[in-house]
């Protein structure tokens, strides 16, 4: 079993604003964050969840080094809802060696080498002589700017398997922690809008032409967003005694298909099935899961499957990727926020813009908000590959 971990402070930041509070207010008024694309120069007849550019400012000359979208979105998270200040407390408390940084990320800064690329010089193809891969576009870059920005030195690393990236950096800290190498961890991650991720997905058929509709009868791709999220876990101490915790962990790579999910979810399952098993809890105990719910046809079917399988039609779901969009690597924290949102102000989110319910999908899906308390989430992430994670997270246990 997992030993539980305090989740002390959280931020999020996508395109339903900056910080909880926005995240929040847009779920409860049924404000979704998708519009048509109109990003860089794409011409795609699909929608995104695009954070507003004015927003997105320029790093501190300081950090100048990391300059690049993905980094301002993620700078635009440490700096809400008090976090930075959160972490820099404990790094008083434990040190700033011993504060781990574990993040996820899909595509990392590939926008800004993107831009690099169409600036090559015209005779030899050299790219320009200010662009820095290591720093931008490098997958480790997040984590290094973060520990930059933070002031902190402790291990650090990032996942990279697709879109359960920032999902499985919590099972990473939860054994860095227990093993002694930090007392306490930095968790989240980025990602950003590029034209690689936009026409890939293009390619692949998989973009909805309208905004996506997870679970619905229509349903015909996923659209894609962009955001970033930070969580501080610690182990449980007087400094955080109300705060919600992580309770369980479960990860599984079924490697079925590179793209397609496993077609009876058997991935999906294990990983759920691991989750209730770290937390120590059975599926009865479940109050609200957030599904990974994508929008696309094989997607949400096979994870209707392994969901019933476990759960039958008793625990209320839904999937929020209609408010946010798929964040890609991010989407594993944001989704794990909102369900710590659902947990402090007692909301099931509905499904936004999910209008007629698939008839093959049995489960207790909430396509309107409900209101009920809330004791415990779990969270699912299922990444290209067949790298799933589950989360649960709930209230301290008395």
């Amino acid at each position: 079993m997992l030993q539980p971990l305090v989740i002390s402070h959280y931020t999020i930041v996508n395109c339903l604003g900056p910080g909880k509070a926005a995240t929040l207010a847009a779920l409860e008024s049924g404000r979704s964050g998708l519009q048509p694309c109109a990003f860089e120069d794409a011409r795609l007849d699909t929608c995104v969840g695009q954070m507003a550019d004015a927003a997105l400012r320029p790093l501190p000359d300081a950090l100048a080094e990391y300059e690049c979208r993905n980094h301002r979105i993620a700078d635009l998270a440490l700096l809400q809802d008090g976090f930075e200040e959160a972490v820099r407390a404990a790094a008083r408390r434990y040190g700033a060696a011993r504060i781990g940084v574990f993040l996820g990320t899909s595509t990392s800064g590939i926008l800004h080498t993107e831009a690099a690329y169409r600036r090559r010089e015209a005779e030899t193809g050299a790219l320009p002589a200010g662009f820095r891969y290591a720093t931008t576009h490098n997958t480790y870059a997040l984590a290094r700017f973060v520990l930059d920005r933070l002031g902190l030195s402790g291990p650090s690393l990032v996942v990279s398997t697709a879109c359960s990236s920032s999902a499985k950096v919590f099972g990473t800290a939860a054994r860095m922690i227990e093993a002694g190498f930090c007392d306490a961890a930095v968790v989240g991650g980025a990602d950003s809008l590029c034209l690689t991720t936009l026409y890939g997905f293009g390619s692949l058929g998989l973009l909805a032409r309208g905004p996506c509709r997870p679970f619905d009868a229509q349903r015909d791709g996923i659209s894609i967003g962009e955001g970033a999220a930070f969580a501080l876990l610690e182990k449980p101490g007087s400094h955080a005694a109300r705060a919600c915790m992580l309770l369980g962990v479960g990860e599984s790579s079924d490697a079925y298909h590179m793209s397609a999910p496993h077609p009876e979810g058997a991935g999906a399952r294990l990983a759920m099935a691991r989750a209730l098993d770290s937390a120590g809890l059975a599926p009865g105990d479940l109050d609200y899961i957030n599904l990974h719910g994508t929008g696309t046809k094989a997607n949400d079917i096979s994870e209707e499957q392994a969901v019933y399988a476990l759960f039958g039609p008793r625990t209320p779901a839904s999937s929020t990727k209609g408010w946010t969009g798929h964040t890609l690597g991010a989407s594993g924290i944001e989704e794990a926020i909102i369900g710590l949102l659902a947990l402090e102000h007692g909301l099931i989110p509905g499904s936004a813009h999910t209008r007629q319910l698939d008839p093959a999908v049995r489960l207790d899906y909430a396509i309107e908000n409900r209101s009920a308390r809330i004791d415990t989430v779990m969270s699912n992430s299922f990444g290209f590959g067949g790298s799933n994670c589950t989360l649960i997270l709930g209230r301290p246990r008395r």
